[in-house]
C-alpha cells in the first residue's frame, strides 16, 4: 500500500503539509524529526488524514490534485 497523506503542524494549525510515502509512521518521524527542510520549520507535526492506494500513479495523480487549488478546497471542505 501507498499512502497520500496531510499533516497539520501543531505550532500552527493553518499550516499543512501534503506527502506520499509506503511507511506513513516513519515519514511522520522523519517529519518531527527535522529531516524534512520544508517541514522543520513547523515541527512537530500530526497526521491529519491519510488515504491508502493500490496503484502508485494513482497515488502520485492524487497527492498532485490536493496541492491544487481546488485540491486544497476540496481537502478543506471534505478531509
Amino acid at each position: 500500500m501507498q499512502y497520500v497523506y496531510i499533516l497539520r503542524s501543531l505550532v500552527d494549525p493553518e499550516r499543512h503539509y501534503v506527502g506520499t510515502t509506503l511507511d506513513l509512521r516513519s515519514r511522520l518521524a522523519t517529519h518531527n524529526s527535522g529531516a524534512v527542510t520544508h517541514t522543520s520549520k513547523f515541527a512537530p507535526w500530526a497526521i491529519k488524514t491519510y488515504l491508502a492506494f493500490e496503484d502508485e500513479s494513482r497515488t502520485r495523480n492524487f497527492e498532485r490534485y490536493l496541492k491544487t487549488a481546488s485540491g486544497r478546497a476540496f481537502a478543506k471542505k471534505r478531509l
